[in-house]
């Protein structure tokens, strides 16, 4: 081979290697991204969606509680299912020992140190009795409502002073919508609404008997609910509120750090 034929062939081996590492240099972040991706918290709300929603439709059926309010209730009260309740105790909506409770229990500090909490033998068992917590006297113009009357029920919990914080309603909301919980509430034709209504009426009669103190059962839910400004960072916001970047982000089903404007977040402590 000549000398021109010997300059062509390293000169063509040399474009081809080089052709090879751009390749896989471009490449290989998409791999490690995709990668990554099963294990964000993202997943772990959907997964608690996936698991509570046959006993949230159950108890909508029962009761006229719509489905998407219940989960919603349960992933903002239970941390998706990773608060300490939930996990040692099956407890996902911290409803406390008081009223006519005959089981188990498990103490937790809350407003006061080593408050007694009700301990259940399944997350589901939870999801009933929060059901029975609602039909007491406070709660019952909600009842009257269209059992697939997300907003209205979400704006009457705040009302009826389930929460003390006023932007308790819209975060309710904002997770229903942002995982289309509202695909699991029904509607229901005046006669069923009727005798729903006529039923859920007596038990709450009857609750209210047993149990009339509603706040020795659950205090009012007093979580901090953040609304993301100008110039906001998660990690800032951590550390305004003293608390981890991966707790935030835990609390509030984030699989990143990005945050918009306007955003509500929850902050625990």
């Amino acid at each position: 081979m000549n000398r021109v034929g010997v300059i062509c062939l390293v000169f063509s081996l040399l474009w081809s290697s080089c052709g090879i590492r751009t390749f896989f240099k471009r490449d290989a972040p998409t791999i490690k991204t995709i990668a990554s991706k099963p294990g964000t918290t993202f997943s772990i709300a959907e997964a608690y969606i996936e698991q509570f929603k046959n006993i949230a439709i159950q108890e909508m059926n029962a009761n006229g509680i719509p489905a998407s309010i219940t989960l919603a209730q349960g992933l903002l009260e239970s941390g998706n299912g990773k608060s300490d309740l939930a996990v040692q105790a099956n407890n996902h909506f911290g409803i406390k020992c008081a009223g006519d409770w005959t089981g188990k229990t498990i103490l937790k500090n809350d407003d006061t140190e080593n408050e007694c909490f009700r301990v259940y033998k399944t997350p589901e068992d939870s999801y009933k009795d929060h059901s029975e917590f609602l039909k007491r006297k406070r709660y019952a113009a909600l009842f009257q409502l269209d059992k697939n009357d997300y907003k209205s029920w979400a704006h009457g919990l705040k009302e009826a002073g389930y929460a003390t914080n006023p932007k308790y309603p819209d975060l309710l909301i904002g997770l229903i919508e942002r995982y289309q919980l509202n695909r699991f509430d029904v509607g229901e034709k005046a006669g069923e609404k009727m005798a729903r209504e006529n039923k859920v009426e007596t038990e709450i009669k009857s609750n209210n008997a047993v149990a009339p103190n509603t706040e020795a059962i659950k205090a009012p839910v007093k979580m901090v609910i953040y609304e993301v400004k100008s110039n906001d960072s998660l990690a800032g916001i951590a550390q305004r509120f003293k608390v981890s970047v991966e707790k935030l982000k835990q609390a509030n089903g984030l699989s990143g750090e990005t945050i918009n404007l306007g955003q509500l977040l929850i902050i625990t402590n």
